[in-house]
């Protein structure tokens, strides 16, 4: 059964606190999307791939742009089914184009489209998209221990390594910071500063419950290339 796509952010259900939390997690969108889903390791395929969509859309804009059209790209992407979105024609692209609930560009709504195909090329190879991606990190999330915002830088060797992979299975809109940016996301790598409520949450053993993936090599696929060590600024600010 193909789990749910994440809940929607009530932004009136919002009630800020005195907690420390990271640099960018401000305001009735961003602090909600901080608290609850980034940096939680991802194990579910439709997940990644909201994910996937909503990073690309967020090329040269602001993560709380795409944060307040997420219900529409919920809607017009068909819940996040990569199954549905693969098979949209060009037909459907065009009344994407004049929805006004998502970002309307043109390139990133056919890269949305394509990326699905893509995805779906991915899961026929390594049974999930998500045991492919988890073996960038070796199975487990990596955890940084940021304690200044300066010290992230935008890139990694792993979000590089990623960026070049996803080209080569025709991927678009997955540069070396847009991947960066999922990895982040989903969990494989804990940017979380040191000073964060949600680090000490997401370190500690309850937090790390279900969170490793066992290596492809274990299963029978074959080993996906060396763990890379992590680093990277979040481009949600």
């Amino acid at each position: 059964m193909t789990p749910p796509a994440s809940a929607a952010i009530d932004p009136a259900a919002f009630v800020p606190d005195d907690r420390p939390r990271c640099h960018w997690a401000t305001g009735p969108w961003n602090t909600p999307y901080h608290d609850t889903e980034w940096g939680v390791p991802v194990h579910d395929d439709r997940t990644h791939f909201e994910f996937l969509i909503l990073e690309g859309a967020q090329a040269g804009l602001s993560w709380l742009t795409i944060l307040k059209k997420r219900e529409g790209y919920r809607r017009l992407f068909a819940d996040f089914e990569a199954e549905k979105v693969a098979r949209f024609t060009p037909g459907r692209i065009e009344k994407l184009l004049l929805d006004p609930g998502i970002i309307r560009n043109r390139a990133k709504v056919e890269a949305a489209v394509r990326n699905a195909r893509a995805f779906l090329a991915v899961q026929e190879e390594f049974g999930s998209f998500d045991a492919y991606i988890w073996e960038f990190v070796g199975g487990r999330p990596k955890v940084n221990k940021w304690r200044q915002i300066e010290q992230l830088p935008a890139t990694t060797p792993v979000s590089e390594a990623v960026s070049t992979d996803l080209r080569k299975r025709d991927f678009r809109f997955v540069g070396p910071t847009v991947c960066y940016s999922h990895l982040q996301a989903a969990g494989l790598i804990n940017d979380h500063l040191v000073s964060c409520f949600r680090y000490a949450e997401l370190t500690s053993p309850a937090g790390s419950v279900g969170s490793a993936t066992p290596p492809l090599s274990a299963r029978g696929r074959g080993q996906r290339g060396e763990s890379r060590g992590p680093t990277s600024a979040p481009r949600h600010s």
